[in-house]
C-alpha cells in the first residue's frame, strides 16, 4: 500500500506523462439553435475511416457540452502555428457579433451541419453527431465528417499543443 505522499507523487509522475503525449490544438465551433460558441480543445482524434468519423472530448461542465449536445453538431478548426494567440481567445465562452458574423471579434460562417467554422482556420472539419460516449469527466463526441476543407495553404503548420506554454489534461 502507498503512502499519501507516495499516492501524490506517482499522481505528479502520471501527469507529466500524459502531458508529454503529442496534441493538436483546435477551436471546436458549436451550436444549438441561436446559441453559438467556440472553445479551445484539445483532444481530438480520427476514428473510422468508413465512414469517417473523428472523436473530440469535451468536459461535462463546459458551455460547448451543451451546444453539442442538444446542435448534434460541431466543427473541427485547425489553426496556423503563426495564430497561434487565436486559442487564448476560446478558453471562456465566447461574445458573439450574430450581425457581423464574428465571435471574440473572428469572423465565422455556418458550415453544413450548422456548426460555426472560423475563417481564420488552416482548414476544418464539420461533423454531425454520429455518438456520445460518458467517459467520466468528460463526454467523447463522435462525429460523421459532412464536409471539410483547406481554407489557406495545405501545408501551413498548424498548431499543437507544445507550441504553447498551455496543458489540458493528465
Amino acid at each position: 500500500m502507498r503512502t499519501p505522499e507516495e499516492v501524490e507523487e506517482y499522481d505528479r509522475l502520471r501527469r507529466r506523462v500524459l502531458w508529454a503525449m503529442p496534441y493538436g490544438l483546435y477551436v471546436l465551433g458549436s451550436r444549438s439553435g441561436d446559441e453559438l460558441n467556440a472553445m479551445t480543445l484539445n483532444w481530438a482524434t480520427q476514428v473510422s475511416f468508413d465512414p469517417k468519423l473523428i472523436a473530440v472530448s469535451v468536459e461535462k461542465t463546459a458551455f460547448t457540452h451543451r451546444l453539442v449536445s442538444d446542435g448534434r453538431a460541431f466543427s473541427l478548426n485547425l489553426i496556423a502555428r503563426d495564430d497561434r494567440p487565436v486559442v487564448r481567445k476560446f478558453t471562456k465562452p465566447v461574445s458573439v457579433d450574430h450581425q457581423s458574423r464574428t465571435m471574440n471579434g473572428y469572423e465565422y460562417w455556418l458550415g453544413v451541419s450548422g456548426a460555426p467554422i472560423l475563417s481564420i482556420a488552416v482548414a476544418y472539419l464539420d461533423c454531425r453527431v454520429h455518438q456520445q460516449v460518458d467517459v467520466g469527466s468528460h463526454t467523447l463526441f463522435i462525429g460523421e465528417v459532412v464536409d471539410a476543407a483547406f481554407q489557406r495553404e495545405e501545408d501551413t503548420p498548424v498548431l499543437r499543443m507544445e507550441d504553447t506554454r498551455m496543458n489540458y489534461g493528465g
